[in-house]
């Protein structure tokens, strides 16, 4: 069984119903951590594709009032993670492979973006870590520990993006990455593809380090479109 929690504080609430209940600060604070905890669960596979997200469940495992889940449902499925039907209530979205590649398409231009604006402000200290990432990532894939590369990839890719400083940009890649977040996680697995990422993000590392932005964003670019052939290759296989 999923286990999480909220702070205690949330276990209050009033017995109204809950359609006619107003956001409230104390409410829209709730909501919002709601939110965080179910979306961080659903990124972190606790609930898979296709699964019931049963209100009254969430309601005694996040202590909070059905008014604040529903909520924090509407937020989710805002997001593209959570579909909410009238009369079937929400579950986890499955994205399919045509929006998968969609989704990652238009990732492309804005990570290829982000990877030219942190060229243009990268500082020596920030330069250092990407490099230490990025030989993190090589003794990673030498020593088969894939999983590990996978929460490197997402700690190398959040790096460049707080180096850019491009909030809008962060906002919409950080969407669209929890929408795809099990599939990136299967591309780790895909026979061969680590050995195939590797040298594509240390292309981008040294052109960031070099102050390239021309460069970052091309091998940015030509890394993303990469990841839209391994996602037809998960499909082929039945990892998707």
């Amino acid at each position: 069984m999923v286990t999480f929690g909220l702070p205690t504080a949330l276990t209050a609430r009033e017995k109204m119903p809950a359609e006619k209940q107003e956001m409230s600060p104390q409410s829209a604070r709730e909501s919002a951590t709601a939110r965080d905890v179910l979306r961080a669960a659903i990124l972190d596979g606790a609930y898979l594709p296709g699964e019931r997200l049963v209100e009254a469940s969430l309601c005694e495992r996040l202590g909070v009032s059905r008014f604040i889940v529903r909520t924090a449902l509407q937020d989710l499925a805002a997001e593209g993670l959570v579909e909410v039907q009238r009369n079937k209530g929400a579950h986890v979205r499955k994205i399919s492979l045509a929006e998968a590649v969609e989704i990652t398409e238009v990732r492309m231009v804005l990570e290829g973006l982000v990877a030219a604006k942190a060229a243009a402000r990268v500082t020596e200290d920030q330069a250092i870590e990407l490099d230490e990432i990025g030989l993190l990532m090589r003794r990673a894939v030498t020593a088969g520990e894939f999983r590990r590369y996978s929460d490197l990839n997402q700690r190398l890719h959040a790096l460049i993006r707080a180096i850019a400083g491009h909030r809008t940009a962060d906002t919409l890649i950080e969407t669209m990455r929890g929408q795809l977040v099990r599939r990136q996680f299967a591309l780790s697995l895909l026979p061969g593809r680590p050995a195939i990422s590797l040298p594509q993000h240390e292309r981008i590392i040294e052109a960031i380090r070099a102050r390239d932005a021309a460069e970052a964003e091309l091998a940015m670019r030509e890394h993303i479109a990469s990841v839209i052939e391994a996602l037809h290759n998960l499909d082929e296989i039945g990892l998707a």
